[in-house]
């Protein structure tokens, strides 16, 4: 169960959580123009498109042809997250004649490409952007959702303006505790390793251990912290890194039957400690404050990391920590640690 907002989805009601009941009302697509491709994926092609009616800029999310249900989830989901804080927002579905095209209409973000941001931050960008990330997560967990795909093709940062945005809730689920989730979810060199083993009764602290790959990508000026070749490489990365004591120590808490014929995986590792990837370049993003949050989110026991209401309430932040009534006066504590091993 996770440690705060496990309840959440049935205290609001089935209308809140149950997508398949949802209702979709369409508008007719002659509103918005496409202008040029910025990207896509499995699921869907992203345009930039312009408004005709007020010549605004948007974002054109095209659909690609999957289950109604899940259309349903997305849609339901960002309806649901309406004027968050760092949510992108969702300003119109629209739908053809056909019915063979389903476009998502979403808020526009002049975005600054990762490989090209991560390089140019200063230790003061880094708090920043990361706290805003950080103060998503909490709306949205709040709000009894899990992202699920937390990266940084998904965190659309307008630099200039210092804007961030979350985007991209075609994996995000509602919480439930006590469910099994599907595990084929998230991106690879930020899949946390509850996923990498196969334990479905995962929470929302997967995010949290997503947001620890962006943080050290950050103060270590690496592009993806953690990249393995595929799900057993990415493992044996992180293995590499956290150690092998801790790994099975979380095997053992959790009962997870976790068995691979591949040799490296079964190696003992010692745990590494973050002070071996400071180098000349990236020593100055480096401080106590900074390897202590991310010890605390790179941990493979889900329940040992902070929550995103927790993390905001690090001392890392301290000189960037924003005055919102949201989090004024509450910024939830730490956790500390408890037991020998951080796993």
């Amino acid at each position: 169960m996770a440690r705060v907002y496990a309840g959440v989805n049935d205290q609001l009601g089935s209308s809140w959580y149950d997508y398949n009941s949802f209702r979709i009302e369409w508008s007719p697509p002659e509103r918005y123009e496409i202008v040029r491709r910025i990207g896509g994926g499995k699921y869907s092609e992203v345009f930039q498109g312009v408004d005709m009616v007020n010549l605004e800029t948007c974002v054109i999310k095209v659909l690609k042809p999957v289950a109604a249900k899940k259309i349903k989830r997305e849609v339901k989901i960002l309806r649901n997250l309406t004027g968050g804080p760092n949510v992108v927002a969702l300003l119109d579905v629209v739908r053809d004649a056909s019915s063979k095209f389903h476009s998502l209409i979403m808020e526009h973000v002049n975005n600054t490409e990762w490989k090209l941001l991560y390089p140019i931050l200063t230790d003061t960008d880094i708090k920043y952007y990361t706290f805003q990330l950080l103060k998503a997560l909490d709306f949205v967990h709040s709000r009894g959702i899990m992202h699920r795909d937390v990266k940084p093709g998904n965190v659309m940062i307008d630099h200039q303006h210092r804007k961030l945005r979350l985007i991209d809730w075609g994996l995000a689920e509602f919480y439930h505790s006590g469910t099994a989730y599907h595990i084929r979810v998230g991106s690879r060199y930020y899949k946390a390793p509850e996923l990498l083993v196969g334990y479905k009764q995962y929470d929302y602290s997967l995010d949290l251990w997503s947001v620890g790959c962006m943080f050290a990508s950050m103060i270590f000026r690496k592009e993806h912290f953690f990249r393995g070749s595929d799900n057993d490489d990415q493992l044996l990365k992180i293995m590499k890194v956290l150690g092998t004591d801790c790994f099975d120590a979380y095997l053992r808490t959790y009962n997870i039957d976790f068995e691979s014929e591949i040799e490296s995986l079964l190696q003992v590792y010692p745990k590494q400690p973050w002070s071996r990837f400071t180098t000349t370049e990236n020593q100055q993003f480096i401080s106590t404050e900074a390897l202590d949050l991310l010890d605390k989110l790179l941990r493979y026991d889900h329940q040992k990391r902070p929550t995103a209401r927790e993390a905001q309430g690090h001392t890392y932040f301290n000189l960037v920590r924003l005055e919102a009534t949201s989090t004024k006066g509450d910024s939830g504590g730490y956790m500390s640690d408890s037991g020998f091993c951080s796993m």
